[in-house]
């Protein structure tokens, strides 16, 4: 049952939004590219396991994926491959738009940050493909926290860099991992995927 308007906590006096399957319709491209890249492999990439890996960064997926397989794959060389077949494809990626549009709605009036499993690069190049780079002066990538979703590092940094107490943050997610880790950090939460259709791997 998907939900109708999305709409910011009258609490909130920041907003933070995860990027891949939150702002971007990228999900099904990632699901393919590392569907296509774990094959290489010898390794069946189901949307299950998709789902379960989700909001995890490129090479550690790698080190997951060796530790469920009994694999030694190289981290660097999978995670590259994926990347590339991601890259090759990104173009086509859509806005999801009930997200976005809010994001809009609110540029200006209150503090917003995106908070990320990806890649600075690859992050700055999907949001300019959706038409949000101009919107976030805050992007905390893989490349900014030692530690990755769940834990709440990526969202604390967000809410540093705004200037807001973490429980005054409502943050958008759609991965179970980032959802955890903005409930860890004490951060009002929205689940995305209750908004709009997921399609992975159909």
């Amino acid at each position: 049952m998907i939900k109708a308007n999305l709409k910011v906590n009258p609490k909130a006096k920041g907003l933070i939004f995860d990027l891949d399957g939150t702002l971007a319709d990228t999900m099904p491209i990632h699901y393919i590219a590392w569907k296509n890249a774990a094959a290489r492999y010898g390794i069946e990439f189901t949307p299950e396991l998709f789902s379960r890996l989700a909001g995890i960064p490129l090479y550690p997926t790698v080190e997951k994926l060796n530790e469920i397989f009994g694999k030694n794959i190289d981290p660097k060389e999978m995670g590259d491959i994926k990347e590339a077949e991601f890259e090759n494809s990104m173009h086509l990626t859509p806005e999801i738009k009930i997200v976005t549009d809010l994001v809009r709605e609110n540029h200006g009036k209150i503090p917003m940050a995106v908070g990320t499993g990806g890649s600075r690069r690859l992050s700055m190049k999907t949001l300019g493909i959706i038409g949000l780079k101009d919107y976030f002066d805050i992007l905390v990538t893989s490349e900014d926290v030692a530690n990755f979703k769940p834990n709440p590092e990526t969202f604390l940094k967000c809410a540093e860099q705004m200037g807001v107490p973490p429980e005054d943050c409502e943050v958008f997610e759609d991965g179970i991992l980032g959802i955890q880790a903005a409930q860890t950090a004490g951060m009002m939460v929205v689940d995305v995927t209750q908004y709009y259709e997921v399609t992975i791997g159909k």
